[in-house]
Parts: structure tokens; sequence; C-alpha cells
């Protein structure tokens, strides 16, 4: 049994409509209908999604009597990958002082018992 066999049996076993299962994971029906018809094979995002609207575990989902295991489809384009570098740099520049400061203080709380040794050595004059 292929992915999307297995993906049909356990969405019509839930009662689900593939309109329903496309609203709740956000994927196109035609995402849902070519997955199922085992025309492409989900991203990893679609599985996670697929099950999370199911409510199953991603590896109850992947779960099919083949002796192969499942190849996911794993393309990342580079324009997807610069717009995440822009987001990432525009969210540094916007909020650069929260993220010192959360790591200021992430540092601090990591070496409170180093800061207050040194802290007790100096006033005691050590």
């Amino acid at each position: 049994m292929e992915f999307g066999e297995r993906l049909k049996e356990l969405r019509t076993g839930l009662n689900i409509s593939q309109k329903e299962l496309s609203e709740k994971t956000g994927l196109t029906l035609r995402t849902i209908q070519r997955i199922e018809n085992n025309e492409v094979k989900p991203s990893l995002y679609s599985v996670k999604a697929i099950s999370d609207a199911l409510e199953l575990a991603s590896s109850d989902l992947l779960n099919t009597s083949d002796t192969k295991p499942y190849e996911f489809n794993v393309n990342l384009k580079i324009t997807d990958m610069n717009q995440f570098l822009n987001d990432l740099k525009a969210l540094v520049k916007t909020h650069w002082k929260t993220i010192f400061i959360i790591i200021l203080v992430i540092y601090l709380f990591t070496s409170y018992t180093d800061i207050k040794s040194g802290i007790m050595d100096a006033w005691s004059g050590k």
C-alpha cells in the first residue's frame, strides 16, 4: 500500500472529506487529491500538517505495508531561502535591542554562580 492509499484509507475511516482535510491542513484540495492518487510525494511539511489534522502520529500515517522506505520530496527553493534570510535580517534589524537583552539575561542566568563568586571575592578583597 502506497502513501496516498494509506492516507485515503485513514481519512475515509475518520469520515473526513478531502475538502475538510484541505481546510484543516491549509493545503489545497488539488494537493490532497494528487497525494491520494499517488501523483506526487508529499513534503515533510505536508505530512506533518496532514498527521496533525487527522490527529495521528506521523509514524502512523507513514506506516505502510511497503518493504521499501518512504521517500520524501524535500525541494528547497533558493527564492524561499533568500526570503527567509531577508525576513531574519529584518527581524534582527528591528528587534536587535530585545534580542540583545534576551541573550544577556540568558548569559547572566547560566553564569550566575561564577558571577556571584567573583563579586564575593572582590568584595572580600581576595
